[in-house]
Order: structure tokens, then C-alpha cells, then sequence
């Protein structure tokens, strides 16, 4: 009977340490496509043993995922790596955008086509319509491109 008390004590220890390592993590309550924006919605939480989460790295707080895009696809149930979800594109690949150099004091606006998507931040390649030269400049909050310096 003592053994068998033990043994009950030895399994309801384990029980709660192990319930105690446990990670929750958001994970899609839904399948969400490469592209689509993430609404708090199509969030929920699941709970991991740490050894089923491996060396890599995961999202661990709701708040990262909603009003980001995702990158790839993402299943539900599933934990979302870190590098599946970026910020929303302010510029689409093959929208005109507005190029806008600036430089002491003088400033040229001219037209061109965005050769990738980027967020505001972001390095982007862009066609000059006009010449058919390809710059490089950083997308603006507003949806223009700013020419950096060497482009």
C-alpha cells in the first residue's frame, strides 16, 4: 500500500512539473494563406511540451501576430515561426509609385514601377519609367520611395 501511495505521489509530482514546463503559444484557429492579414480573430492559444518545440524559434505573444501579414501559409494548431509574418506591404510589386530624390536642398519627383513589395522601411528596387534605370530607395509611410544616397 505504501509503494502504491508512493508511486500515486511520484506520478501527480511529474504531473505538475511537467504541466509547470509547458509553453503556450498563439496558434491559428483557423488556416490563414500566405498574404492575408492576421485578425485576433484567427488566434488562439495551445499549450507545448518544450521538447516538441525543438531549437526553434516561435512567436510567444498574440499581440506580434495581429495587423501582420502572413508570409506563408499557416495551419491551425500549429506554432507560428518567427519568420512567417512580416509587416504589411505600403507598396505592391508592379505598383507605380512616386520617386522622390532630395538633396540639398533641391528636390525632383518623378514616377516609376516597384520591382518588389516592401513595407514602410523597407529597400526597394524601382524601374524609372521615364529612363528605364533601376534605383534603389526606402518606402515612406505615405507610399512614396526616397532615393538613399549612391542610387
Amino acid at each position: 500500500m505504501v509503494r502504491g501511495l508512493a508511486a500515486v505521489l511520484l506520478v501527480l509530482v511529474s504531473a505538475r512539473v511537467a504541466a509547470a514546463e509547458e509553453k503556450r503559444l498563439p496558434v491559428p484557429a483557423v488556416s490563414i494563406r500566405a498574404g492575408e492579414l492576421i485578425r485576433d480573430d484567427m488566434i488562439t492559444e495551445r499549450a507545448f511540451a518544450p521538447n516538441v518545440l525543438g531549437v526553434a524559434m516561435f512567436i510567444e505573444a498574440r499581440q506580434i501576430l495581429v495587423g501582420r501579414m502572413a508570409r506563408r501559409a499557416l495551419l491551425p494548431g500549429q506554432p507560428i515561426p518567427s519568420n512567417s509574418v512580416e509587416d504589411p506591404w505600403t507598396i505592391a510589386r508592379g505598383a507605380m509609385v512616386k520617386v522622390v530624390v532630395e538633396d540639398s536642398g533641391l528636390s525632383i519627383v518623378t514616377y516609376g514601377a516597384a520591382m518588389q513589395s516592401g513595407a514602410a522601411g523597407a529597400l526597394i528596387p524601382v524601374r524609372n519609367t521615364d529612363t528605364g534605370v533601376i534605383i534603389r530607395g526606402i518606402v515612406q509611410a505615405d507610399g512614396t520611395v526616397k532615393v538613399v544616397d549612391g542610387s
